[in-house]
């Protein structure tokens, strides 16, 4: 089998075939990517708020002690 074939035919024809198909789970797993990354930023965003208004009532109540 020439090396065109094995190189370059047989990619361009499963990328026709199979292009929707790869174009699809391509689509899907950047979306996940994006959704994983927004939810990681807001988990982060609610602990640093968390310790945040933690600390300061925390402070205020030392003095209590």
């Amino acid at each position: 089998m020439p090396w065109w074939v094995k190189w370059v035919a047989i990619p361009v024809i499963a990328v026709v075939v199979f292009g929707g198909l790869i174009a699809s789970v391509v689509g899907f797993l950047i979306g996940l990517l994006f959704k994983v990354l927004i939810f990681a930023a807001l988990v982060g965003g609610l602990i640093y708020l968390v310790r945040h208004f933690t600390s300061a009532s925390s402070s205020s109540r030392r003095d209590e002690w």
